[in-house]
C-alpha cells in the first residue's frame, strides 16, 4: 500500500513535538508544521489537509489547500529548471516544489519557461506516488476562456498575457482576465517561451473571439526622428495632408520641417516603405495604417 499524496486525506493526530504534530492513516505518519496551525491540534483528534512528500522526502499534511491539485488547475510559477530533469514550479505547498518534466517541455531548451513566467498546470501521481505538473490542454484553456469583444477591447490597446504553446504557425496566449490570444509568427521579432509573460498590443478579434496580438512595436515608434516628425505632422493636420513630396523646392522644405531635402526624401521612403503615406495629387497624405499608427 502507498501512502495517499496528491489529495486531501483526514488523519488522526498521534503525536507532537516542538515543531510539528504527528498523524497517522492506513499506517502512514504525517508531520504536520505547528507554524502554519492557527490553533494547536488536539492528540488523539483529527486533521484535514493536502498530503505530499516535502524537499526532505517526509511525508507532509498542510491544512493551506493549494490551488493546483489533481484535476484542479490554476497558475503556478517557475523557480527553477534543471537539464536533465524539467522545471519546478512553486504551487504554494511549503517545502516542496512541483517539477513539470521535460518531457512535457519544449525540444528546444530556450523556449522553457525562465524563473518568475508562469504555468496552467495541474497535479498528477505517477505509479509510484510521485507528484508531477500537468500542462493544461488547449481543451482546458477553451473551457475557462472568455470570449473576447470589440468595444470592451479596442484596437491598438496592449495588454498583458502569458504564452500557454509555441507552435510554428504562431504563439497562443491568454490575458490575465482569461481570454485567448494569438500572436502571428510576423508579429513576434522572436518566439517567446512557455510561459513568458508578455506586453502584447491587440490587433483586431476573429470571429472565434480570439485576440490577434502583436509584439513589434508601432511603425512610428521604429522610425529614425525625421520620419517620426513628418508623421507627427500628417497625423496633426485635420485633412491628414501636406503640399509636400519629392519635387517640392529645398528650402521650402527647410522652412516647413527645419531638415534638408534629402532628410526629407529619406523620411519619406520611409513612410512609404512603411506603407503609412501616399502620394496624392501635390503632395502626400496619411494612409488609414498610418492613422492606426497614432501613439
Amino acid at each position: 500500500m502507498q501512502a495517499s499524496l496528491g489529495q486531501v486525506i483526514k488523519a488522526k493526530v498521534t503525536d507532537e513535538n516542538d515543531q510539528y504534530f504527528y498523524a497517522q492513516v492506513d499506517g502512514f505518519t504525517y508531520e504536520i508544521d505547528k507554524a502554519e496551525l492557527k490553533k494547536p491540534l488536539r492528540l488523539g483528534g483529527f486533521v484535514t489537509g493536502f498530503a505530499y512528500e516535502n524537499e526532505s522526502h517526509r511525508l507532509q499534511i498542510t491544512k493551506n489547500l493549494p490551488t493546483v491539485q489533481q484535476d484542479q488547475y490554476d497558475w503556478g510559477q517557475v523557480v527553477k529548471s534543471r537539464h536533465d530533469l524539467g522545471v519546478f514550479v512553486d504551487i504554494g505547498l511549503p517545502n516542496k516544489d512541483l517539477v513539470l518534466s521535460l518531457d512535457d517541455l519544449p525540444r528546444m531548451s530556450n523556449l522553457w519557461p525562465k524563473p518568475g513566467d508562469r504555468l496552467l498546470l495541474a497535479i498528477k501521481v505517477d505509479a509510484k506516488g510521485r507528484l508531477w505538473g500537468q500542462l493544461a490542454s488547449q481543451e482546458i484553456f477553451q473551457a475557462v476562456a472568455r470570449q473576447a469583444k470589440l468595444g470592451p477591447i479596442k484596437k491598438g490597446q496592449t495588454m498583458k498575457v502569458t504564452v500557454y504553446r509555441d507552435k510554428l504557425a504562431g504563439t497562443l496566449v491568454m490575458t490575465d482576465d482569461y481570454k485567448l490570444g494569438f500572436i502571428p509568427p510576423s508579429q513576434r521579432p522572436e518566439e517567446p517561451r512557455l510561459g513568458q509573460v508578455l506586453t502584447a498590443r491587440v490587433l483586431g478579434i476573429n470571429e472565434h473571439g480570439v485576440i490577434n496580438f502583436s509584439l513589434l512595436p508601432l511603425a512610428y515608434k521604429m522610425m529614425d526622428e525625421d520620419a517620426k516628425f513628418l508623421l507627427i505632422q500628417l497625423q496633426r493636420k485635420a485633412d491628414h495632408f501636406l503640399p509636400f513630396n519629392d519635387k517640392s523646392e529645398p528650402a521650402a522644405i527647410k522652412a516647413q520641417f527645419g531638415f534638408s531635402k534629402g532628410q526629407f526624401k529619406r523620411a519619406l521612403g520611409r513612410l512609404y516603405k512603411d506603407r503609412l503615406i501616399e502620394q496624392v495629387d501635390a503632395g502626400i497624405a496619411l494612409t488609414d495604417k498610418g492613422l492606426e499608427a497614432q501613439g
